[in-house]
């Protein structure tokens, strides 16, 4: 997949000359925010911090505007302290796109010098920062949105678990209580705007302490929700910006086919779910436990309407004047843009960059105008790379697990099955008695593996014992075969 091991040694010293010049200096337009007590929330173990929050109820900033609630101070890298326009690490991360992962190492998008050390925003350490102060009403609805160059101070870098403690510990001096409070506003907002967040238990690689990797399912914590609520905030904060200047990017997603809709009720009513007619999607998904089987197999045929995500990019450098009407996200329920990720994400600098300067009232840098036009194509050319690899790596380790265990029987859940619609396509392409079987995937309990799966008549959401007929580590494959229900 060409994936690079190394960065060239060009790009590495202009990291480190970029290291040596200290970018979190006050003055010359970037503001002192080193007395807001920001918190960092990541997995464990990051080291490429891009984010960092604190929450304050209005009435204790002096400057909110009549209406306000909260105040959401949410400092981000600024990468663009430390990246020359058209240097060595600019050519790089046109390149490379976004940080890949593996269970045992990252590919990052930039050098680490800077990704994991002086552009991310580690506890206890001055940093050049782009401070988003976005006001918001007792609804969640945002007043004011705003965001300059800075310079700030992490005092903690915390866990989701952790931060999830803190909040259900309950102190009401922790400032960290608002995160559940806003979280919460926004998430209703979102069910407003018929947007939906699928909580989906995710498949994770584990690595064990000998050096040999498992899998397991690991179900999101309401802090986690939460936290990315600030930064979907934040991101519509930024879009509404960009709208109103005429030039950015936007993260877009279309509406679902109306087909898809009408596949998805079908498959409610095969589960046995109650979606009334004058129930809205969006209204439905928040009612649905992932830890229910066939609410996890209804909720994993969910995700087929979040497909087709783009970039929209306008008023770049030859582009037509004016911005796109069509260019909301269907699954946030607003317009939307990257930017609270440009340490792993290339055109969150270039989002960031924009907003800096309509904030500042002045143009928009010409390096910045003049690269929005491609930024779409190499997002998404790297960006399918990402997903291909991160895919193919955990085919390879289910394969791993499995293999030596052909003709074993496993318990598990039909989550996905194709329609007639799919198999008479296969059919027409594969020919012979291609649809004498249905195939589908598998979810097992033990191991968590997720896998395509053949039978006939397969039982969507109901248990089963799938049976092992291939585990193909050089092929990264695995198929099991459903004879019937368990």
């Amino acid at each position: 997949m060409e994936v690079p091991e190394d960065f060239r040694a060009d790009v590495l010293a202009e990291a480190e000359a970029a290291v040596r010049a200290d970018r979190a200096v006050v003055g010359d337009g970037r503001v002192d925010l080193r007395d807001v007590p920001f918190v960092t929330i990541d997995p464990p173990g990051s080291m490429d911090l891009d984010q960092a929050l604190h929450l304050k109820r209005a009435a204790h900033d002096p400057g909110a505007p009549e209406g306000a609630a909260y105040v959401v101070h949410y400092a981000i890298a600024d990468v663009g302290a430390f990246v020359e326009p058209g240097g060595a690490i600019d050519a790089e991360v046109h390149v490379r796109g976004t940080t890949l992962y593996a269970p045992d190492a990252r590919t990052p998008l930039h050098p680490p010098v800077l990704s994991e050390g002086a552009a991310s925003l580690l506890p206890d350490e001055d940093r050049p920062a782009a401070a988003w102060r976005v006001v918001l009403d007792a609804r969640g609805e945002i007043l004011d949105a705003t965001v300059r160059r800075a310079v700030v101070r992490s005092t903690a870098r915390l866990t989701y678990d952790e931060a999830q403690a803190r909040v259900d510990a309950g102190d009401p001096a922790d400032a960290l209580l608002l995160l559940r409070e806003v979280g919460e506003l926004r998430l209703a907002l979102e069910r407003d705007r018929g947007g939906v967040s699928l909580e989906v238990p995710e498949q994770e690689i584990v690595a064990h302490d000998d050096g040999t990797f498992g899998l397991e399912f690991r179900s999101t914590l309401p802090a986690e929700a939460w936290n990315a609520q600030i930064s979907l905030l934040t991101g519509i904060a930024a879009a509404r910006l960009m709208r109103a200047g005429g030039v950015g990017v936007f993260r877009a997603l279309p509406e679902a086919d109306p087909r898809d809709l009408a596949r998805l009720r079908r498959t409610a009513r095969a589960l046995g779910i109650d979606w009334p007619r004058e129930t809205s999607y969006a209204e439905l998904v928040p009612t649905l436990d992932s830890g229910v089987p066939r609410h996890a197999a209804f909720l994993n045929e969910a995700t087929s309407l979040f497909r087709g995500a783009s970039y929209e990019a306008f008023g770049g450098t030859g582009q037509e004047p004016g911005v796109p009407d069509d260019a909301a996200h269907a699954a946030i329920g607003a317009e939307y843009a990257h930017v609270t990720a440009p340490l792993r994400r290339l055109v969150d600098r270039y989002g960031t960059e924009v907003c800096l300067a309509l904030c500042a009232g002045e143009q928009v840098p010409r390096w910045v105008l003049d690269a929005l036009p491609g930024l779409p194509r190499t997002m998404a050319r790297t960006g399918q790379r990402a997903g291909s690899y991160e895919r193919a790596i955990v085919d390879v380790v289910e394969a791993a697990l499995l293999a030596g265990r052909e003709g074993e029987e496993f318990d598990g859940v039909v989550v996905d099955v194709e329609d007639d619609r799919e198999r008479a396509r296969r059919v027409e392409r594969e020919g012979g008695d291609a649809g004498a079987v249905q195939r589908g995937q598998v979810v097992l309990t033990d191991p968590a593996v997720r896998a395509p799966v053949e039978g006939v008549d397969l039982p969507l959401g109901d248990p089963v014992r799938a049976t092992l007929s291939e585990a193909s580590v050089p092929g990264r494959r695995v198929l099991f075969t459903v004879g019937g229900r368990s």
